[in-house]
């Protein structure tokens, strides 16, 4: 097996004599086939190919195939988006009626599709603290729980969760650990090697690295059993009528029987495809990952020491301080580094915050992270501003919060950039 670095390079795809040397895009909605027997056996699973790109794409499909090795899965597919990612992994396997045990410190996105949208689907979720006890988090279960969710580095409170625990909390319940490892990318962390069952991402942030591609993936580790589990996930344990009545476990086995399901029934029904040229922009994005995210990781952490030093910041969370209240837990995780984010308050609260933002020169206010540009955000007025108060305390996201994303561009003129802002903001009367 190669190591990570040459699968981000060579994973995926590998040309044979005279073909394209990069992943093609094949920018084609159908495909011909020679008789309609041809393409039946298509639409009954019972062959391999393609028939219209809104179900499946080889680009895409080489695409999904590099970052599932990247993860270490068996099974993986592209979408249009990480909402979309996380909607799927989530439907997929929980229905009217059902319930879900999530980490309240995520992505406000994501709050919003599981508290408001998924809600009025008629599944329930149940939020706790990232740093809760083993207690805690078994008291959050219910008969009709069907799946635990968290991210491993959240977006923008940046809590690392504790995998192992809340994978062995979800086993003990029979039902999957699905993570959103969008920061952390398969470079710093591989979800699965502690427990994970399912893994998520916006490929938008740093596996695309350059702000021109959304999307997003899901990739299944194959080591959920489902079929212990009949009567809990009759989805893909029992005939799946409007497919021809396949049962997903018994022809795809463990290791496919979920990626295939939300191919064939979800991306069916709902259609969020991504685009071939936008699965190119990311493969190109991936080829660079593991160079970038070290320089994201070296940078965010002087940004992170000097801000921890500097009299008019008065918090910095960043795991990779020393006395960071995730330090030890990212030293378990994380030891190669985390991400390039650093959340921090300014002092004077929610305006000297705004007005810090806006007398940056590099770092650009942007409703968007992690790229090789650096930007910033004040999430509360943006990316979380559904929530009230007592969310966003539970999201950890306070008024005075700036999410700053470090670059790749040199941390000298970042932190320069970051000083000259701050004295601004020491001039002004709150």
């Amino acid at each position: 097996m190669a190591r990570i670095e040459t699968t981000c390079v060579q994973g995926g795809y590998t040309a044979k004599n005279g073909e394209p040397r990069q992943i093609p895009i094949i920018q084609s909605t159908t495909f011909k086939y020679d008789t309609s027997a041809d393409m039946g056996k298509l639409f009954d699973l019972e062959a391999e190919g393609y028939f219209y790109t809104r179900l499946q794409n080889p680009t895409n499909d080489m695409v999904a195939a590099k970052l599932c090795a990247l993860e270490g899965g068996t099974a993986a597919m592209l979408t249009s988006s990480g909402q979309a990612a996380n909607f799927y992994s989530v439907f997929n396997i929980a229905n009217c009626g059902d319930h879900v045990v999530s980490s309240s410190s995520i992505y406000g996105g994501t709050y919003n599709l599981f508290a408001v949208t998924m809600k009025k689907m008629g599944i329930d979720f149940t939020f706790v603290s990232p740093d809760c006890t083993e207690e805690e988090l078994e008291a959050a279960f219910r008969p009709n729980t069907k799946a635990v969710f968290g991210e491993t580095i959240a977006n923008p409170a940046l809590t690392v969760l504790d995998i192992e625990m809340f994978a062995n909390a979800a086993h003990r319940h029979g039902v999957p650990l699905i993570v959103d490892n969008t920061f952390a990318t398969p470079v710093n962390c591989r979800p699965f090697e502690w427990g994970a069952d399912i893994v998520t991402h916006s490929t938008t942030k740093y596996l695309d690295g350059h702000g021109v591609s959304v999307g997003g993936a899901i990739i299944d580790s194959g080591k959920f059993d489902w079929s212990k589990y009949p009567d809990k996930y009759p989805g893909l344990c029992t005939p799946d009528e409007s497919y021809h009545g396949v049962v997903y476990v018994e022809k795809f086995g463990v290791g496919g029987a979920f990626i295939t399901k939300a191919t064939s029934q979800l991306m069916r029904d709902f259609g969020s495809i991504q685009s071939p040229q936008n699965a190119f922009y990311i493969n190109l994005g991936i080829e660079s990952l593991h160079v970038r995210m070290k320089r994201h990781c070296e940078n965010a952490q002087k940004v992170a020491e000097y801000l921890s030093t500097h009299d008019m910041v008065s918090w910095v969370t960043y795991c990779g301080l020393p006395g960071d209240r995730y330090y030890e837990r990212a030293q378990k995780y994380l030891p190669n580094g985390s991400c390039g984010v650093v959340s921090f308050g300014v002092k004077g609260g929610r305006k000297a915050a705004e007005d810090f933002m806006k007398n940056l020169h590099i770092a650009a206010i942007e409703t968007h992270v992690a790229d090789a540009h650096s930007c910033c955000l004040h999430p509360a007025s943006a990316t979380h501003r559904q929530m009230n108060d007592d969310e966003l305390r539970a999201a950890g996201v306070t008024p005075d919060l700036v999410r700053l994303s470090c670059g790749i561009e040199n941390v000298d003129d970042i932190i320069e950039d970051i000083a000259q802002a701050l004295e601004v903001v020491r001039n002004t009367e709150y």
